[in-house]
């Protein structure tokens, strides 16, 4: 029986690309991060504002896909919610079991309430992880107050739920003007964590690890949530009124412009070095990464064309990649970090060649999890859920 699910539109091909590139640095970050000292130090210092740039592509895609199928008719709220489910949820799940799979891997002194979890605990994570119910710090297993501790990733997709909840029953419904005003407070509250000023009391007096940076988000303590929320908003919003303003701007090249753009800005050091005189430094760049360069990145790559069959299937294959990339790769980082406390003495050449290992298997876990996995279960899912 032909189902009624209506066909995808085409695609921005280098903003898929795009996706790409950030979620790879993502995990180049990542890597680097096992053997960091600190934030300061850290190798592919900016790599976490990857998420930032996801949910600016996010509202821009949203935007794009839905708004005038949703304001036509041809597309209901629960069609839209079970699209959303179809998209977003099989890869989530597979990346909670593979975490699930891999946890005891992934130990060490680094991860120091380890030890006394029970197979029970884990399954409960597990149940609950397949339902995206952020668990609190109270059901923690590893010792970092994760929302989904089986796979700490998983927070940016609690978040990306809630903005598709929000658009599709409220923001969808807003004008140029009300998202403009939207946008204003938004970025406000991203310079309040980017210049460190605490507008509402949520961070405690001592110990801000986040100062003058958006680091964070993946709790649901008070603060955790706050720096959630403020990465989501305005890069969401910002995404969707630049879409529905549609003037974008035309660049040659603007797949290998962009990409180099976006890599430049995840690989910057931390400006400003350590000394804490000068951290309001790197809040400054923050700011204008998240609330200029990356709008202006997302606005090039709508407005330009892919340029040649090879450009094309990079595009693809990265855009492909992406998203089981991004969800799949961090029980992995678990594993490396916990590989690294148990050979400390090592020698380096065998550090790099473990980074490496782990960075080729995080590639070819996410392609075949997108082939064999994700393309057939969606494929399922609309048949089921577009009868």
């Amino acid at each position: 029986m032909k189902n009624n699910y209506l066909a995808s539109k085409p695609r921005y091909e280098i903003l898929d690309g795009l996706r790409g590139v950030a979620a790879i640095l993502v995990v180049c970050f990542h890597l680097f991060e096992t053997y960091s000292p600190g934030i300061p130090y850290q190798i592919i210092n900016h790599g976490y504002l990857a998420v930032d740039f996801f949910f600016i592509l996010s509202g821009f895609v949203i935007g794009y896909a839905y708004d005038d199928r949703l304001a036509s008719g041809k597309m209901t709220t629960w069609d839209f919610v079970k699209r959303r489910f179809i998209r977003l949820h099989p890869l989530v799940c597979l990346g909670a079991l593979i975490g699930f799979l891999l946890f005891y891997f992934g130990g060490g002194p680094d991860f120091a309430i380890m030890a006394d979890a029970r197979w029970s605990q884990l399954v409960i994570l597990l149940l609950i992880a397949l339902t995206m119910i952020p668990v609190p710090a109270s059901m923690d297993v590893r010792g970092w107050s994760e929302t989904y501790p089986l796979n700490g990733a998983t927070w940016s997709l609690m978040l990306e739920y809630i903005a598709n909840l929000l658009y599709v029953f409220f923001i969808r419904r807003l004008g140029k003007v009300a998202l403009g005003i939207c946008i204003a407070v938004f970025a406000l509250l991203t310079l309040s964590l980017t210049f460190n000023l605490d507008p509402f009391g949520v961070f405690p007096e001592e110990g801000n690890y986040a100062a003058y940076t958006v680091i964070g988000g993946w709790g649901v303590d008070a603060p955790q949530l706050y720096i959630g929320f403020t990465r989501l908003l305005y890069p969401f919003f910002a995404g969707l009124l630049l879409c529905r303003i549609g003037k974008f701007i035309t660049v040659k090249g603007g797949f290998w412009w962009c990409a180099l753009i976006i890599a430049l800005c995840q690989a910057m050091p931390r400006v400003g070095g350590t000394d804490p005189a000068n951290f309001w430094m790197n809040g400054l760049y923050e700011s204008i990464a998240i609330l200029v360069i990356f709008p202006l990145v997302v606005a090039m790559g709508a407005g330009s064309k892919v340029e040649g069959e090879k450009s094309q299937k990079i595009c693809k294959f990265l855009g492909d990649l992406s998203y089981p990339l991004y969800i799949t790769h961090y029980p992995l980082i678990y594993m490396q970090m916990g590989w690294k406390e148990a050979h400390q003495d090592a020698p380096l050449e065998q550090h790099i060649l473990v980074a490496i290992s782990i960075f080729c298997i995080a590639i070819a876990m996410a392609w075949a999890s997108f082939r064999l996995y994700d393309i057939p279960i969606r494929e399922w899912l609309k048949n089921k859920l577009f009868k």
